[in-house]
């Protein structure tokens, strides 16, 4: 039961280092809370820094979501143990400890946590991403739509209901946190990737 604890306490703990503000004092950028959107993901650090701080930055997060998940794997933790773990880091990213829990938005970090989990399923959510982006050309958009079916592709490759069950949670807690981008969609003033909107 110790180590079970130990890879969630781990998980939230990493997932708790935000990558955009990192990024962002290491290459003396502004901090991104303060900053274009406000939030302190891959997108507006695109907007204040360019594409090699945005690279960093969302890299950063998804090794966050899939270091700790492949930590658990390779310790033979159960399915039902790295789905906890994949939430705890997800968590760590929303609601930061080291941030005073003013964290990112969770796309990237859930794309790594899928990664970890099921590569497959993270590869196919990525490619979701990719076609909806290419299209649209709206990152909050394309983050809705490809996590939204996310729990099709887990039903479809590996039907296990503790991972459906936290894919699901993180769903709810992405849709909440992009309550906004989703007003400004219905109001079509949601900005467009690469604009400094």
């Amino acid at each position: 039961m110790r180590l079970p604890v130990l890879l969630i306490a781990f998980a939230y703990l990493l997932g708790s280092v935000s990558s955009a503000i990192i990024v962002c004092r290491l290459l003396g950028l502004p901090d991104p809370r303060g900053e274009g959107s406000g939030n302190p993901g891959a997108t507006n650090v695109l907007r204040i820094g360019g594409k090699k701080a945005a690279a960093i930055t969302l890299i950063g997060d998804m090794l966050k979501g899939l270091l700790p998940v492949l930590l658990a794997k390779a310790l033979g933790a159960s399915l039902a143990v790295q789905a906890m773990v994949a939430v705890a880091a997800f968590l760590g990213h929303l609601y930061p400890l080291f941030f005073g829990f003013r964290g990112g938005k969770g796309v990237a970090t859930a794309l790594g946590v899928l990664l970890g989990l099921h590569w497959p399923v993270g590869l196919l959510t990525i490619a979701t991403w990719l076609l909806i982006a290419k299209v649209f050309r709206i990152s909050s958009l394309a983050a809705l739509l490809s996590l939204l079916v996310t729990p099709l592709y887990i039903w479809w490759l590996i039907p296990e209901p503790s991972l459906i069950i936290a894919m699901l949670f993180m769903l709810i807690l992405l849709f909440w946190r992009h309550r906004s981008n989703i007003e400004n969609l219905f109001k079509g003033t949601e900005g467009h990737i690469g604009s400094k909107d």
